[in-house]
């Protein structure tokens, strides 16, 4: 299974790195948005009933609607401020998310392009006397070609994937924030920032 997989690598020849390194990107991006987008970064669950039970919120400082609570609390009198701070924070949410969408759109295209490229090395091995290949090589020099393809396929699905669950994330929990700023606009005695 080892030598296949680097057979594998062999055959996708120098795009294995800009492969690589969409590899490394879509891990790292999907590994740090999962944990700035867990429940409590987001919306502590102690802070979130204390504003819809209407009573003094603490806690929280350091996650999302706790900086929308802290920027209302400084900001009283100005509830379209407020807003533009919720909207500021909703796409610093969504920060890294398009980068998913460039690597399962990238990617494919990369394998395709290193196909096409070890393709076209393989023909270019064909006898001029004869004009036939060698069949052995030939079929190998194929099937590894499209082993660039398949990198690129495996991995634009995770991309996509994960793109979509963290969007989907995002959007359930700027919905949720949206309530939760509707209440904490329509409080008239917020208590002073803790």
């Amino acid at each position: 299974m080892t030598l296949a997989f680097i057979e594998l690598l062999k055959g996708a020849d120098i795009l294995v790195y800009p492969l690589a390194l969409c590899s490394i990107a879509l891990v790292y991006i999907i590994v740090e948005r999962s944990v700035a987008l867990r429940g409590s970064a987001v919306i502590p669950d102690d802070l979130a009933d204390a504003i819809v039970a209407g009573q003094p919120a603490t806690g929280g400082e350091h996650s999302v609607l706790g900086r929308i609570l802290a920027f209302s609390q400084k900001h009283p009198g100005d509830p379209e401020a407020t807003r533009a701070f919720a909207r500021l924070e909703v796409a610093r949410m969504e920060r890294g998310l398009p980068y998913l969408d460039v690597i399962y759109a990238g990617a494919p295209l990369i394998g395709l392009t290193g196909t096409v490229w070890s393709l076209i090395r393989v023909f270019s091995s064909i006898s001029g006397s004869t004009g036939m290949p060698d069949p052995a090589k030939f079929t190998s020099g194929v099937s590894l070609a499209l082993s660039a393809t398949v990198i690129g396929l495996c991995i634009a699905i995770p991309a996509l994937i994960g793109g979509g669950v963290l969007q989907r994330r995002v959007d359930k929990q700027a919905a949720q924030l949206d309530v939760l700023l509707a209440r904490i606009l329509s409080r008239t005695d917020l208590p002073p920032a803790a």
